[in-house]
């Protein structure tokens, strides 16, 4: 299988890791991974159920060949597609690769800003009002000697499409506001209150770029987390070796979820679409990530941290909670699976006692903090849930 080349012309990283966030990890070429069929499945599309084959292992050790960035012609989400080769743990070159030049790249060619759309924002007949911080970092500065301050903005979308705003600073008090060009912005790209704009400028040439991010539809985060949780719905009693599982909200075919199992327990080159969505577990993981959270020996009674960005970029929200159970399966057509064998109770306030938190997450250990944790022998850890 070679590597797809006809879902639309590539977006610039450097664009795209601004627009997905800062806490969307895409693993660079040539890094070992973890693939988790089981995860893969959870970013399933509704459908129809996912049918995968008994004979799939529960994660397999992969190479990345290649990486695209790329945008959904119809939402303008960002995701990626990850072109993986199956090698043998007796065949691997343990090649460590660093990928934290990315991410200073990120920060040190764009200023960015997101903004969770208010009704009045959304409002197709109305403007948008721009926080005092995005107007002096990411637009250019206004003549505040004319009356009013007013300017004409060319922003490119995540496609390059070009959109044309009137800025102007006016009211009572006096505001930041994108007037003409902003309601048919809203009306094109079909954005609701919840929706989040993100508005970029490449700090070398000073080219603006405006993205969106989809709110994830639910009543409160709570419902965010579960909502993706794979439940068996039966396993076949007739002999065709295939478990059905009802999946939640995604983005990919179910086909293409088989497929992709199927070719890599096969050991043949496959690819996969991700979708960065706020709460979805990763299904592609950094070996050393996993690797090392393998060798923790995980009770009950473990504390354990949780790092989450939150939806408007502004900061990073760290949740405590404790192991509540270990659960390995020992049978079934996932045995040995450590795909969310954990799960925790969360002592903050994001998450109601009535719900137990039934979350399970995933073993994967968050390398830079909690490797760091573990050399001083503390008993808190960072899992991504």
């Amino acid at each position: 299988m070679q590597p797809s080349t006809a879902a639309g012309n590539d977006v610039d990283p450097i664009i795209w890791r601004a627009i997905a966030g800062n806490s969307v990890q895409i693993p660079p070429v040539g890094s070992r991974v973890y693939y988790f069929p089981q995860g893969h499945a959870e970013h399933a599309n509704s459908g129809s159920p996912v049918f995968l084959s008994l004979a799939i292992p529960p994660f397999i050790l992969c190479r990345v060949l290649s990486v695209r960035f790329l945008a959904d012609s119809v939402t303008d989400e960002a995701f990626a597609k990850i072109f993986l080769l199956p090698i043998n743990q007796s065949d691997d070159n343990d090649v460590t690769i660093n990928d934290d030049d990315a991410d200073d790249d990120v920060e040190k060619d764009v200023v960015s800003f997101v903004k969770i759309l208010t009704p009045s924002d959304a409002n197709n007949g109305g403007g948008f009002s721009v926080p005092r911080f995005c107007a002096d970092s990411i637009f250019p500065r206004l003549n505040f000697v004319a009356e009013p301050p007013v300017q004409n903005l060319v922003i490119r979308d995540i496609h390059g499409c070009i959109w044309e705003f009137r800025h102007i600073y006016r009211g009572t008090p006096r505001r930041h506001l994108l007037t003409t060009g902003w309601s048919k912005f809203v009306n094109s790209k079909k954005l609701v209150s919840g929706d989040s704009a993100v508005f970029i400028r490449k700090t070398r040439t000073g080219e603006l770029y405006v993205g969106v991010r989809r709110a994830t539809r639910g009543n409160d985060i709570c419902q965010r987390w579960t909502s993706t949780l794979l439940r068996r719905e039966q396993t076949s009693s007739a002999g065709t070796g295939e478990v059905r599982w009802r999946t939640g909200q995604g983005r990919v075919a179910t086909e293409a979820v088989a497929q992709a199992a199927e070719m890599a327990a096969r050991g043949m080159a496959f690819e996969v679409s991700c979708y960065p969505r706020a709460g979805w577990a990763d299904f592609v993981v950094r070996a050393e990530i996993v690797e090392a959270s393998s060798t923790m020996f995980w009770t009950v009674g473990t504390r354990v941290k949780m790092a989450m960005e939150t939806e408007d970029s502004s900061r990073t929200a760290c949740f405590q909670g404790t192991v509540s159970s270990v659960i390995l399966p020992e049978s079934g057509p996932w045995r040995g699976s450590p795909w969310r064998m954990l799960q925790a109770f969360e002592h903050g306030t994001v998450y109601d006692t009535a719900l137990d938190l039934r979350v399970a997450t995933e073993v994967v250990v968050e390398e830079r903090t909690a490797l760091k944790q573990l050399e001083f022998g503390r008993l808190s850890v960072v899992v991504v849930i």
